[in-house]
This record gives C-alpha cells, structure tokens and sequence, in this order.
C-alpha cells in the first residue's frame, strides 16, 4: 500500500470487490468525499462509464453513471447519482456546437443542462450536474473531479500554467477558467485529443479532474496529484519561513480563551441583529490556530478584500468576506462595535455596487447584501447561515479559501476570479432554479429557541415539538446531564447536518444542552452566553421549570420552602426575561417569551398554598413582562393543569401521597406507570373532556405562542387543562 502525507489512501481491496459496478462507484466517492484536503462538503464529482443492458432491447449500451446534481461525495448513496446514456451526451455536442456557432454559446450551456434529461437512462430521476459534460467528454472510464486545498492553490496562483508544468510536467494539462459545462468539456476533449499521455488537467482557478481506465488506479492517481501539490507547497512554505512568517507575519497577538469569548458574547447578538436584516441568519464562531493566524497577519485585509477563487467557495462565503480592522491589544468592544457597523454598511454599498456593475438583462435580483462570513484580529472568524449547518459549511469553504490563499502566495502569487466570471456564477440562471425548486422553510427555521427546564415532562416533549418545526433547541435544565440526553434525542434523530465540525469550528448541531439555575442571574447570564457562542443569538425564551412543594396536614410550609417555590416558579422567570431582555435590545430582532403558569393559580385548594400563590403570581408575571417588553418581544403564558406523565414534579411517592389524598385505591408493589395513569384518570374525570391531559397537549401551546401563528398576542394566558370549569374565569 503507497504511503500518504498530506491524504489518507483508504481503498480495500477486499470491500471493493464485493461491490458491483455502481456500488463501486459510490464507494470510490465516498472515499474521496471523506478527506476535506481532497474535496470540501458539495465538492467534486465522480463518474464510472460501465456497459449496461438497456431496459427496452436488452443490447448492452455504455452508461454515464456521474454524482448528480446537489448531494455530498461523503455522504453519497445510489440515488446520488445520474445515469445517463453516453452516446446521446456526445450526440448532443453537434447540437451545442450549432447554437454557439450562431453566437448564442451562454444560452447554449443552458439549454444543454436541461438537454441531458433527454439522455437519461432507465427513468433516472436524479437530475445530472453541469459537470456532466466534463466527465462524458473525457476518454476514460473513470473520472474524479476534485477541489483540493493544495491543487486550487496552484490554481489560483498567477502563473499557474507554469507551476503546473512544474509540479506535474505533461501528465497534467492546464486549462484556463471557464465556467463548468459543455464549452469547457470540449476543451478537455480536444486536449485529450491533441495529447493521449495526458493523465489529468488543472482547471484555472477551479480545481483539477483526473482520469484512469482502472479504478483503483484512477482513485490513486487522484491521491497522487494531491499528495504532489501538497509536498511542493509545504517545501516552498518552509522555505519562506512557515507559519512564523504565513500572509506576511503576524500584526495582532490572539486575545486570550476567556477574553475572546467575553469579547464573542457581547457581539454575536448584536451583529446577528445586524446581518439578519433580510433573514435571520445562525452564527458559527472558529478561533483555532489556522485562522487566527490568518486574521491576525499583515496579509489579512489585503487577502480578504480579493475574495475567494473557487466557485465552490464563494458560492457559500459571498465574493468576499467582512474584514474588521480592530486592534484587540488598544481597542475595547465598543470601538469593535462601532468599525463593524462602518463594516457592514461599507460591505453592502460594496455589494450593491458590485451587482450593479456585473448584472445582466436577464440576471435575478440582487440577493442579500449582508456578508457571511466575517473575519476580526485577534478573536476569529464569525460564518452565518439559514441554519447551524450551513453557518459551519461556510466556516469550513472559508477555512479552504485561507489554506488556498496560504499555499498560493507561498509558491507564487494569490489571484481571485474576476468579479463578472464570479458575478456569472453566483447569479447563473441555473443556480437561481435550483434555489427555487428547495423545498419551504419551516415553520421556526432559522429560530434559535431556549427551552428552560427541558430535561423532563413538558418541557422535553416542547423541545421534540419545536424541533421539528426547524427550530434550533437549546435544551436547559438544572441538570447538565438531563439537559444534554434531551438535545442528544433531537440531534439523534434530526443528525448534525452537513458540515465536519472540529478544528476550532463549533461543532453543536440542531440542538444543545446547558446546565443553568434559573434563581442565579449569573448562571442565566453565563447559559444566555453560552447559547450566543453556539448560535450568534436566540429568538425565543420558554420557562417549564417549577417546583411543587405541599403544606403539611395544619397548612403550613416552612418560611424557606416558600421562598424556594416563589424563587423558581416566579422569580426565576423574571430573571430569565430580565436578562434575556438586554439580549433581545442588543439583538433588535422581535422575539417571544413564554412563562409556565397553572391552572391552580385560579383556582384556591387545601395543601398547594406555596405552588397555588406563587402561578398566580407568575399570571401577573406575564402581564407585567409583556408590558416591559414591548414592542420587541411579545410575553405569553400557558396554564396546565396537573400533567402527571412524565413530569419531574411527580416522582413515584407523590404519586402515592395523592393516591392516598384522595382515596384511590393501589398496593405498594404496583408499578409506577399503572399508579400514574390511575392519578392522571382521576385529574381527567375532574375535567370536561374527561381525558387524560399529556405534555404533547402543553407542547402545542407553547409551539403556537412561539411561531407566528398568534402573532398579536401577548400580555395573555392560554390554560390547557381539558376544560377544569373551576378555573374558568371570572
């Protein structure tokens, strides 16, 4: 087996050969896809030309198998794929060739796009990708298209014709930047053509494809060409001084672990205010060796301001990213604020200028001009996206665009793409329909949303509830432990997303858990912190934690059991709004707070003296807050009556004492799901409906009063206790 430095070679003979043709295929991507130096989440593209018996006349007919549009090589299935008969895609060459022969060459490329279905074999639903054509054209069996770190750096380098001649001398032809469809697989036909030795082709400023008529040895010639780009830039980078002396040396010193974080809480707030002005974006925080380096160089704000090169990059951070100028050793946060802000409206004039020079007739409308990634000495790199996923494959694109901008000035001189070839991808027709054909948004996409007491009852079934409507669930609970089984739950079966997290990238997904003490306003301050390192910020707070403790058999309960039920059934909400409401300010975004309350704050009864006092405080509670909080976050409650399934306030002897209370006839041995459901039987005979009340009925309550579904209401209590006429009110 050959060994590797800079790839990891992973092929097993034993596993391939078990695999059919396509299943071969799917594995050699798989392969490939899983090394972020070989190709970046969405990157690249692999294909296998293999004879198949055509599904109408039973002859054998070469097939197109290539991955298809949108999907991920690491994670790629079968159905990833495309099929696609290869003599109709060189068939459809003359068709090309007449239209651009006629001048109309950028509508052609188009048109072919939408041409290859015609091509499609055995009913294929999966629509092909624009590389298509640079796979079917190339006379070769197997084919691997790729985006490494080390070979876009040759790539994106001045004198990459040059270079490539270097590194690779004849086996690697060089073509010039042209955007990926038919006029850029017949130049790598014609190189084919003109030079059968030639192995693989460096795309300027793109990537690189290689070929090979063995597989095996077409995934290996792959890691070859790699692993040679990689040696000849980490000899060159040495040779210049290495890391001591990468983008020109340092100009800023990193700020120490706890200084940046501070630093990062009270900005990330804020700025998501900032950037989510169209829609609202979830932040992804990096501050690892690499980009510190980067940000804090001489270099930096020469580099950013070129932009990316690859289109896969910049397709995710923008054309460029936001570079703040701020000195973290003489500069405090106000001063960082202040240069974001001058920052940001720079960026967007910048922006709009840009779509303006670039647009044609026919272009879509400008898209948001608020950057996605932004970059500040001495802390890091911020990346935002519609969702955690997304935010952290920003990171990771803009994590590549550095290694390449490192590895092109190290042997050479860093150039990005021009802005109109740029401007041609980023608002290419073709893209604009893929966006179109995503499916909706849903419901609380987008929202990052804390559920406080989430480790139980109510508050776990809210966090599953609110999840799957696409929020972002921050699971908080007394207990870290519980807390984290709860986001585990949500994460388990919605995965992390797309994206590789590690290497300085904040690797929470849809969902995370913190431990906090609702009556510590530091503990809320230090959870309300944390959440805004995950997320950038948080749209919506709901309080589910409570406590019941009963009087005694004469009424009364101890002076310090008083004050611990008013402390977290009302107290401890107040302080959640308090402090979530300087969040919210800082933020601008509207946002919701919901309060639990209870159906016993209406209603008088002997033994809950502490519990009953301290819901129909936490009643007014909502009103009072409401009031406070307008017109930016609207404050709601929600009532239930006694939820006993699941509930952390009915451990197995309080099941037992209420069993007793009220003469409901058990034995001591019975087991606690049959004494429960006998509690929740008599709570529900009490009742209209006569059913038993489930957190899923409570969850819906607080999925309503957090969407936008009842958007003009606040200030209001909305009870959920199957009709308790007690509690009516009067």
């Amino acid at each position: 087996m050959k060994s590797y430095l800079y790839v990891n070679y992973v092929w097993d003979d034993a596993k391939a050969a078990s695999l059919d043709a396509v299943a071969r295929l799917v594995y050699r991507s798989n392969l490939l896809g899983s090394d972020q130096r070989i190709t970046n989440t969405g990157g690249g593209n692999t294909s296998s030309k293999l004879a198949e018996p055509d599904p109408l006349t039973g002859q054998p007919t070469e097939v197109l198998w290539v991955k298809g549009s949108g999907g991920d090589l690491r994670t790629s299935t079968r159905e990833n794929f495309s099929s696609l008969h290869q003599s109709k895609l060189i068939g459809m060459q003359s068709l090309y060739l007449s239209r651009a022969d006629k001048g109309l060459k950028s509508a052609a490329e188009d048109e072919m796009v939408a041409m290859a279905s015609h091509a499609t074999f055995n009913l294929n639903p999966r629509a092909s990708s624009i590389d298509t054509p640079l796979h079917s054209f190339i006379p070769a069996k197997f084919v691997d298209h790729m985006h490494p770190n080390a070979i876009i750096s040759i790539a994106a380098s001045a004198n990459c014709e040059k270079l490539t001649q270097e590194i690779f001398g004849g086996e690697m032809a060089y073509v010039k930047w042209m955007r990926p469809g038919f006029e850029l697989g017949l130049a790598m036909q014609e190189i084919c053509r003109k030079n059968p030795k030639v192995k693989s082709i460096m795309m300027g400023q793109h990537g690189f494809i290689s070929w090979d008529n063995d597989e095996k040895a077409c995934y290996t010639y792959t890691l070859d060409c790699i692993e040679r780009a990689a040696a000849y830039i980490e000899r060159k980078y040495a040779a210049k001084g290495g890391d001591a002396a990468a983008f020109g040396g340092a100009k800023y010193a990193t700020l120490a672990p706890e200084k940046r974080a501070a630093l990062f809480a009270g900005i990330l707030p804020w700025l998501r205010g900032q950037v989510s002005s169209q829609k609202r974006f979830i932040g992804t925080v990096q501050e690892d060796e690499k980009i510190l380096r980067f940000v804090n160089s001489k270099d930096a704000a020469r580099l950013a301001e070129l932009g990316t090169s690859c289109p896969d990059h910049f397709l995710r951070t923008k054309i460029k990213p936001l570079y703040v100028d701020w000195n973290p050793q003489a500069e405090d946060l106000a001063a960082l604020k202040a240069k974001l802000k001058a920052g940001l409206e720079a960026y967007r004039k910048d922006y709009a200028a840009y779509y303006a020079k670039c647009k044609h007739a026919n272009s879509p409308a400008m898209r948001d001009a608020n950057p996605t990634v932004v970059l500040i000495p001495g802390l890091g790199m911020i990346a935002w996206g519609k969702d955690k996923s997304e935010s952290r494959v920003t990171a990771e694109f803009y994590n590549c665009a550095v290694e390449v901008m490192r590895g092109a000035e190290a042997i050479d001189t860093y150039i990005a793409l021009p802005q109109q070839e740029a401007f041609d991808i980023e608002y290419w027709l073709l893209e604009e329909a893929k966006l179109k054909r995503m499916p909706a948004e849903k419901e609380l996409a987008r929202q990052v949303i804390i559920v406080v007491g989430a480790g139980s009852g109510i508050g776990k079934e809210t966090a599953h509830r609110i999840s799957k409507e696409g929020a972002h669930v921050v699971c908080v609970d007394m207990k870290a432990e519980t807390a984290e089984a709860t986001a585990k739950e949500i994460t388990d079966k919605l995965g992390q997303g797309i994206g590789v997290a590690g290497s300085g990238i904040s690797g929470c997904g849809p969902a995370i858990g913190l431990a906090c003490n609702i009556t510590d306003r530091a503990s809320v301050r230090a959870m309300l912190d944390q959440v805004a390192l995950a997320y950038g910020g948080f749209d919506s707070i709901i309080v589910t934690a409570g406590v019941f403790w009963p009087s005694d058999t004469t009424g009364h309960i101890p002076d310090d059991k008083w004050a611990f039920t008013f402390g977290v059934n009302v107290t401890g909400s107040y302080i959640v709004g308090d402090e979530a409401a300087r969040t919210w300010k800082e933020q601008g975004l509207k946002g919701q707070l919901v309060l639990t309350t209870s159906a016993n704050a209406v209603v008088a009864k002997k033994g809950s003296i502490a519990y009953d006092t301290s819901k129909a405080a936490a009643n007014h509670l909502v009103r009072e807050l409401a009031i406070e909080l307008s017109p930016l976050v609207r404050v709601n409650g929600v009532a239930p009556a006694t939820v006993v399934q699941g509930s952390a306030m009915f451990p197995r002897d309080r099941v037992i004492g209420s069993l007793a209370k009220y003469a409901i006839p058990y034995t001591e041995d019975e087991a606690t799901d049959s004494l429960v459901k006998k509690l929740a039987q008599f709570y529900a005979d009490r009742t209209l409906t006569k059913a038993p009340i489930t957190p899923a009925d409570q969850a819906e309550a607080y999925f309503l009063l957090v969407s936008q579904r009842l958007s003009k209401t606040t200030g209001q209590v909305i009870t959920v206790d199957g009709g308790l006429h007690e509690a009516f009110l009067r």
